[in-house]
């Protein structure tokens, strides 16, 4: 199985009492399909997976599979700080039937390289040869992915992806010299997709996409097609989008910003706050330039 194009990272709608709100998530799956969205990915960043228990994390990719029927593929989160549990997660998200495994180390005490390596590996061996995406996050990890070390994981069958959120579209095409077609990259929202696709992306997995699937997807299929004028077009007024997701807490925006669409998914788990009206009114006005509200 190939991952390309638009994988919307998924918000987790929690209600005051823990409970995942399965019904919205559902509506959401159902509406973020129906646009077109070439694939899902629950308890990415968006998602708060640092915020969620186990069981919670299990609940919203279960609810999230069965809401999805085989239509898209499914890309499950898991992130831990220790390996023996990142793996446990690991297979029972293969059980549960995700189709490939987006891979995040949460480190409280650094870790060196061989650490490193040897986390992301036990998750791949762990994922049953599914399609592992690495995702390193530098803004919010305690020990990121080196050039060397994402090198040598790109010798690992099932490690075919990665999505780097570092800000830095150089390190993007190291990457993709470094690991010759055996490991494809996917454009975060630090990143302009357009610029991330020219050099050899294929997609943008990202939060954003959840709010903007439908021109996301416009994005993604001018890029594709070699179209570069039509998607710098439509590239332009969408990086406002990435901008107010800098800007503003990220899972209180899009949460924020799915509100204003109708979808109730609710607060940002706490001690995270919901946005105030201000920042709601900023949300509300991308959305409308954008065609989006």
């Amino acid at each position: 199985m190939s991952f390309t194009g638009v994988f919307p990272y998924l918000v987790s709608p929690v209600d005051p009492s823990g409970a995942v709100m399965d019904g919205v998530l559902t509506d959401l799956v159902d509406h973020l399909i129906d646009a077109g969205v070439h694939g899902l990915t629950p308890l990415g960043s968006t998602g708060e997976f640092a915020y969620l228990t186990r069981e919670q994390r299990l609940k919203v990719v279960k609810t999230v599979i069965s809401a999805n029927r085989g239509r898209v593929p499914l890309i499950a989160g898991v992130a831990s700080t220790s390996t023996r549990d990142a793996v446990a997660q690991t297979e029972s998200m293969v059980e549960a039937g995700a189709d490939g495994i987006l891979a995040i180390l949460e480190a409280y005490f650094p870790i060196d390289d061989d650490g490193v390596e040897a986390y992301f590996t036990a998750i791949a061996q762990a994922a049953g040869g599914r399609p592992v995406v690495i995702y390193t996050n530098p803004q919010f990890q305690r020990s990121d992915l080196s050039l060397p070390v994402i090198e040598r994981l790109s010798h690992v069958d099932n490690i075919r992806y990665i999505k780097d959120a570092s800000t830095n579209t150089g390190r993007l095409l190291s990457i993709i010299e470094r690991t010759r077609g055996r490991m494809e990259v996917f454009a975060a929202s630090a990143h302009i997709p357009a610029c991330v696709m020219m050099i050899g992306g294929v997609g943008w997995m990202a939060g954003p996409a959840c709010i903007v699937p439908r021109q996301s997807i416009a994005l993604y299929e001018a890029a594709k097609s070699g179209d570069w004028t039509r998607a710098m077009e439509l590239q332009r007024p969408l990086w406002r989008v990435n901008e107010i997701f800098a800007k503003y807490s990220i899972a209180a925006c899009i949460k924020a910003a799915l509100e204003l669409q109708g979808f109730a998914v609710g607060a940002p788990i706490a001690p995270q706050k919901p946005l105030g009206e201000a920042a709601r009114a900023e949300i509300a006005a991308v959305l409308r330039d954008v065609g989006a509200l």
